[in-house]
């Protein structure tokens, strides 16, 4: 990061009228060093992979009553396949299975990865 002088600015690159103007260094062009880069790099990078099975909206008194035993209903029908996401992004639909007295999803449904960009928005 480079600060300049210029006519129109003041003491420590701040303009006339209070607002710091900075330089910075060039951006790589993307492409230019493609090569080099290995998704290697972020295989090991932790990810956060979530099951939801269905959600509800109650108020705070609701809340606040809730104990051990208290049903809640969801808004999710029983069957539906749930959502999975992955740190915080939908990107595939399952259903319960058991394993080893353990439970798991199998996916039923990925959504492609064009559709997940196309929700973002």
């Amino acid at each position: 990061m480079n600060q300049t002088f210029d006519p129109n600015h003041g003491v420590n690159g701040a303009l006339k009228n209070g607002e710091p103007h900075m330089e910075f260094d060039a951006l790589n062009v993307a492409g230019e060093h493609s090569a080099d880069v290995s998704l290697d790099m972020i295989l090991d990078v932790p990810v956060t992979l979530a099951m939801e099975v269905g959600r509800t909206r109650i108020s705070i008194r609701n809340l606040l009553q809730l104990n051990q035993g208290s049903v809640v209903e969801l808004d999710r029908a029983a069957g539906e396949p749930l959502d999975v996401f992955v740190n915080g992004t939908l990107v595939a639909h399952g259903e319960v299975v058991v394993i080893n007295e353990k439970f798991g999803i199998r996916l039923t449904d990925v959504i492609s990865p064009a559709e997940r960009v196309r929700k973002l928005r």
